[in-house]
């Protein structure tokens, strides 16, 4: 666990939202999970994110997440940072998940405008300073108005950015221009980081720090050069492997995560399963992601041997029961 470190030092670049994956009980499959954080960590990531929008955290309960969250812990072993979601649209409940992220290890916590409510801004930041005195954990902020009808504005963010707990902000608002608009009233050390892979490259390259990524869960090693070469003036080169992406992504963010799932299926690191409300995907979208993986590549979608076939037992993760 880390104290409010600089997020300058990590929160940055591609940081992928894991998806929870499930056996054929319905039961988190620690093994599989394993498996996705290992080839994250290989890949170089700077943090990893469980039980957040792409985990199906709405399905999950409680301790189910203290158990996410303890695995990936206990996985990573200091070579990546963990950031876990803790959202909730109950801010007692969030409270709750956040003090769980914080006993289980986690790094930060990544927390959601409260949804379905609709509160009013001052509502909106009176929640988050609520959860902030609750944790010693670094706070990010998760902007994303497709699902919580209520939009984290540029005000509230502002005023909440004075606090050196709030460390960053997701945003799925798909606004590339925000980052621009933002910089110069936040602090230096507050990091940008965009939740729509689509935009995500524009959003990087007028100031944005990174992506809280689906896509990365797929192609980490590409995601990674999109975002080295943005950094380091080639956008050219970026925009290429940007345009490489673009056929998956589609697939991925029609049927988000039931398209992933089955994609990450596709590769031999997990079953395709979901938990109701989301079902599985259908054949022709199926075929869809298949076409949009064989567009890929097969040396871009490598992954190292001991992940693919190593021993599922001796991992020392926690039961998921």
């Amino acid at each position: 666990m880390t104290l409010i470190a600089n997020p300058a030092t990590w929160l940055a670049g591609y940081i992928p939202d894991l998806p929870t994956p499930f056996d054929e009980n319905d039961r988190i499959d620690l093994p599989a999970f394993a498996r996705l954080c290992e080839r994250q960590i290989e890949a170089g990531v700077p943090a990893i994110v469980v039980c957040e929008t792409a985990g199906e955290a709405s399905t999950l309960t409680p301790a189910e997440q203290q158990t996410i969250i303890c695995a990936a812990v206990q996985v990573a072993r200091g070579r990546t940072r963990v950031i876990a979601g803790a959202g909730s649209n109950s801010t007692s409940q969030a409270i709750e998940l956040t003090r769980r992220a914080e006993a289980a290890g986690a790094d930060a916590v990544l927390s959601v405008v409260p949804y379905y409510n609709k509160p009013m801004h001052v509502g909106i930041q009176a929640h988050f300073r609520t959860i902030a005195d609750s944790t010693a954990l670094a706070v990010i902020l998760h902007d994303i108005p497709s699902r919580t009808i209520r939009e984290l504005s540029d005000e509230t963010l502002a005023r909440l950015s004075q606090s050196r707990q709030f460390i960053g902000l997701r945003d799925g608002t798909g606004d590339v221009l925000r980052p621009m608009r933002l910089r110069s009233r936040l602090p230096s050390g507050f990091r940008l980081l965009s939740g729509d892979d689509a935009t995500a490259l524009a959003f990087v390259a007028n100031g944005g720090d990174g992506c809280i990524s689906t896509i990365s869960n797929v192609a980490p090693e590409l995601c990674q050069a999109i975002f080295s070469n943005c950094r380091q003036g080639r956008l050219q080169s970026a925009r290429y492997l940007q345009n490489r992406l673009a056929p998956l992504n589609a697939a991925l963010s029609r049927e988000s995560p039931a398209a992933l799932k089955y994609a990450l299926s596709m590769l031999g690191f997990i079953r395709p399963s979901t938990r109701l409300p989301i079902v599985e995907l259908a054949e022709p979208a199926k075929a869809e992601v298949a076409r949009a993986i064989a567009e890929i590549g097969d040396e871009d979608l490598a992954c190292p041997s001991e992940i693919w076939h190593g021993s599922r037992a001796g991992n020392g993760l926690p039961n998921s029961n």
